[in-house]
């Protein structure tokens, strides 16, 4: 099955106007690849009726399956160590002494582009670690958004397979998993009850959030994206940032220091103002 110029093009035109994602004219061959077998299923014989198919459509979930096909969902537990330990030892601390002081218990953090769960749930087992029995007083849990359907259906089971698992520091794994079949291993239910897991399309002009958060994550997402549209996803999570909130990015990812109002702590890493 072949791609005219045009079809690729109009492609490429709506992936980037509804997903941010910038396919280049080198992405032709693999985007070709992914949506042969769906245009089959679908009885669709050229890329012309697919595009009409995708425009007909008002329900969305024709473009909910488009970019499920074009982005990768590929993450795992503990990926890039040491914002975890950033998180753990540095953020928290500040952003809690913080909220105590101004007499505040509404912990906001928000995992943008979450996958398939692992870095949410990761989180709450270091917030869980970190505030021991006091975790109960505090208004936390996670907010984690993601525009794949099928991402944030493994999400919400948490179920991994051990080896990813595995991953983890020893003490986090044994605490907050449990065996669910052969060679896998579930979140425990008072972690999965702090994770709110939402379809979300980053690339929405305005954000719906009535609080902004102390701490955004959206790791390993904008590689996809062109400068413009990073520079504007930015500016974004800024206005939704409070001040001295962390923004933390994909360690492949950086952030022009003329092009953002973040202030650069280490690579991949930012903070609005100071706390």
């Amino acid at each position: 099955m072949s791609i005219s110029d045009q079809e690729f093009h109009d492609l490429r035109d709506l992936i980037h106007k509804r997903f941010g994602i910038n396919l280049t004219d080198q992405k032709r061959s693999l985007l070709v690849g992914r949506l042969q077998k769906l245009m089959r299923k679908l009885g669709l014989t050229t890329f012309a009726q697919y595009y009409q198919y995708l425009s007909e459509d008002k329900t969305e979930q024709a473009l909910g399956e488009l970019v499920d096909l074009v982005s990768t969902n590929h993450t795992y537990f503990n990926r890039e160590k040491d914002h975890f330990d950033y998180f753990y030892q540095t953020a928290l601390p500040a952003i809690a002494d913080k909220l105590r002081r101004e007499n505040r218990r509404d912990l906001r953090i928000w995992c943008a582009g979450c996958s398939t769960g692992e870095e949410p749930y990761t989180l709450l087992m270091l917030m869980m670690e970190y505030f021991g029995n006091e975790y109960s007083s505090w208004d936390a849990g996670i907010l984690a958004t993601d525009i794949s359907d099928r991402a944030l259906t493994i999400a919400r089971a948490g179920v991994y397979s051990s080896d990813r698992v595995e991953q983890l520091p020893g003490n986090l794994s044994r605490k907050y998993f449990q065996p669910a079949g052969p060679g896998e291993m579930r979140v425990v239910d008072k972690i999965k009850s702090e994770a709110t897991f939402r379809r979300f399309n980053l690339m929405n002009t305005t954000f719906p959030f009535k609080k902004q958060f102390q701490m955004i994550f959206c790791r390993n997402v904008m590689i996809y994206f062109d400068q413009p549209t990073r520079d504007a996803l930015v500016g974004r999570y800024h206005q939704h940032t409070e001040q001295g909130g962390y923004l933390f990015i994909g360690h492949s990812e950086t952030l022009g220091r003329s092009q953002t109002r973040y202030n650069y702590l280490q690579p991949a890493l930012y903070q609005k103002g100071t706390l």
